[in-house]
């Protein structure tokens, strides 16, 4: 035996260790593949349903602390889930076993080969009855098989040792050029990237791995609007390579701060395999090394954030409704049967939640499609903590951009918002808003 595995068998299998720290997790993967043809998330420029699917997945770790705190960790392969998902998930979950809503989860790695999942990008989504219907349907199955995914994890709870450390990868680019004539989307090597992946190991009292978490800041976007098959991209690829390496174990990919992070190259699928490759081997990698054990009280939170959309009026949506792209007139649509209605969007409710461990862990996970200025900002506040910075999670209403990407224009910032259905851009007040939101979330899991 090498010596680096010698040193994990006696840390995992240690007797002291699982009676010291009295840590417990669950873990569950379910099938959600589409059954068939279904409309494609993620780009505007596709014309058809789906042709052919790789198999993709919800999966859940439970995690429990010594006095029998829960937190549930749901991943996703999908662009992303809306409130009127998560919330109908969790509500059905807290009243089966007696959780908050704090101590649960949902993240989506936004591969853009999944399906379209109702409300999300409504603008750009299935048109027809027919498609809408069987977007609905899939929907309805999907939220079943969330309960059923958290129940399965949550019923198997058993001992296990957690540990956290960082690996990396260098595959992500930031994608915004600021250029005389805007913002355009391309490969910017000098702009803002994290290429750090942190890894959650969970290790049975045999020794052997059962779950690993990780993460990774950078849009699920190799394979472009070309490809019509359903995957999970390179996170999809990487979660493979990972449960190869440790047969048996569940390998769970959260997406990070990646809403300005696009992976460099793309529209191929051999670089979806080869980030993927890159990816799950610096996983398996990590996994592998004396790891900081991860112990202690587990603590949560979750609040709402109110993010105030720049002003607007019918007025401008009157004359958008005529114009010659689509999407925008769609959009225009919308936003006049609110004002007719007297619903008008002024502002957004936006999730801001974080897990907590005494000692090793902490998940901090943030709605929409976050830019990597948020991540890097936590990091900086709260640099005692090991940290996993997310978004994607709870709700992908919209990208969420800081005030430096609101300044510069350009699609994270406005275009985007379109495709929501969004009023438009939000105000740079949205930038404090979410920071004074971690900041107070993070000082009650620290009491």
């Amino acid at each position: 035996m090498k010596p680096t595995l010698f040193l994990i068998a006696l840390i995992s299998t240690s007797p002291y260790l699982y009676a010291a720290s009295g840590t417990k997790a669950g873990v569950a993967k379910v099938e959600i593949t589409p059954s068939g043809p279904i409309w494609m998330a993620g780009y505007a420029a596709r014309t058809k349903p789906s042709e052919g699917a790789t198999p993709i997945w919800a999966k859940a770790l439970a995690l429990q602390d010594a006095k029998g705190t829960t937190a549930v960790i749901v991943t996703t392969d999908l662009i992303g889930l809306p409130k009127s998902i998560t919330d109908v998930v969790s509500a059905k979950v807290i009243e089966q076993y007696k959780l908050e809503r704090s101590q649960i989860v949902f993240n989506s790695s936004h591969t853009h080969t999944g399906p379209v999942v109702r409300n999300n990008l409504s603008v750009m989504g299935a048109q027809e009855p027919a498609q809408k219907r069987v977007v609905e349907e899939y929907a309805n199955t999907l939220r079943d098989k969330l309960v059923t995914v958290i129940a399965a994890a949550l019923g198997d709870i058993q001992p296990a040792a957690l540990a956290f450390d960082y690996g990396e990868t260098g595959f992500a680019t930031n994608r915004r050029v600021v250029t005389d004539k805007g913002v355009l989307l391309g490969v910017n090597p000098n702009g803002p990237v994290d290429h750090k992946v942190p890894v959650l190991r969970v290790v049975a009292p045999n020794g052997q791995v059962r779950a690993v978490l990780f993460g990774y800041a950078c849009h699920n976007t190799t394979l472009t609007a070309e490809f019509y098959e359903i995957t999970g991209d390179y996170a999809g690829f990487a979660q493979a390579a990972v449960e190869r390496a440790y047969p048996g174990a569940t390998a769970l990919f959260m997406q990070l701060c990646a809403g300005d992070q696009n992976p460099n190259p793309r529209s191929k699928l051999e670089f979806a395999q080869q980030h993927g490759a890159s990816l799950g081997g610096e996983v398996a990698r990590v996994v592998k090394t004396p790891m900081k054990p991860v112990s202690g009280r587990i603590k949560s939170v979750y609040q709402m954030a109110e993010l105030p959309f720049a002003p607007h009026s019918s007025e401008q949506f009157t004359n958008e409704l005529k114009d010659q792209n689509v999407f925008k007139s769609r959009r225009a649509a919308m936003m006049l049967a609110l004002y007719q209605e007297g619903r008008a969007p002024r502002t957004l409710q936006y999730p801001v939640q974080v897990i907590r461990f005494d000692q090793g862990f902490t998940l901090v996970a943030l709605g929409g499609e976050v830019v990597i200025d948020y991540s890097l900002w936590v990091q900086r506040t709260f640099p005692g903590e090991r940290l996993m910075v997310a978004g994607y999670s709870n709700d992908v209403a919209c990208y969420i951009p800081s005030a430096r990407v609101l300044r510069e224009g350009g699609y994270e910032a406005v275009d985007s918002m379109i495709y929501y259905g969004h009023p438009g851009p939000f105000t740079e007040e949205v930038e404090p808003r979410i920071q004074d939101a971690i900041t107070k979330a993070m000082s009650r899991v620290k009491k």
